[in-house]
């Protein structure tokens, strides 16, 4: 289980919440952006991938290498469906799960408005992220952290094979 950051995006507040439970957890984080940024001290599990320049290069890494099992923090919907499309779990900064049945009207509205400020009939985007959306972030991250960890020890706790000799 590895927690992917859509780093270039990820609000600060986002991301020190994910460092936190890292450092208290101990499960392994991985930032890709297209331009470095600074990790907290001292926490291993924590690393950092740059992709080169370009549109949708951080997209495509964590499409490549994420894994089901994986949690990915992202507010680019697009990014969102392709990942749940490959059963890795998405949730965006504000504390809203990506589910299969929600993606299909997310991409719907995320289309629309960006069709119209194309056509400069609304400005701007999302609204400013605050102490309620990191309050809704934190909650939805810890419930969302906690459920995979336990997920996560079963399996290990159940393997597949069954023991040699039987």
């Amino acid at each position: 289980m590895e927690v992917w950051i859509d780093a270039d995006a990820a609000p600060r507040d986002a991301k020190e919440i994910v460092y936190k439970a890292a450092r208290r957890l101990g499960f392994p984080v991985c930032l890709v952006a297209n331009a470095p940024q600074r990790l907290p001290p001292g926490i291993a599990a924590i690393r950092m991938v740059v992709v080169s320049v370009g549109p949708d290069e951080a997209d495509h890494y964590m499409v490549a290498n994420a894994v089901p099992g994986d949690l990915v923090i992202t507010a680019d919907v697009p990014l969102a469906a392709r990942l749940v499309e490959r059963s890795v779990l998405v949730l965006d900064p504000r504390g809203t799960e990506y589910s299969p049945d929600s993606m299909g009207s997310r991409l719907a509205g995320r289309n629309l408005m960006d069709s119209l400020r194309g056509e400069g009939l609304v400005g701007g985007g999302p609204p400013p992220y605050g102490p309620k959306e990191r309050h809704r972030f934190a909650a939805a991250f810890d419930q969302t952290i906690t459920r995979m960890l336990k997920e996560s020890r079963r399996a290990a706790a159940k393997p597949d094979d069954p023991p040699a000799g039987s």
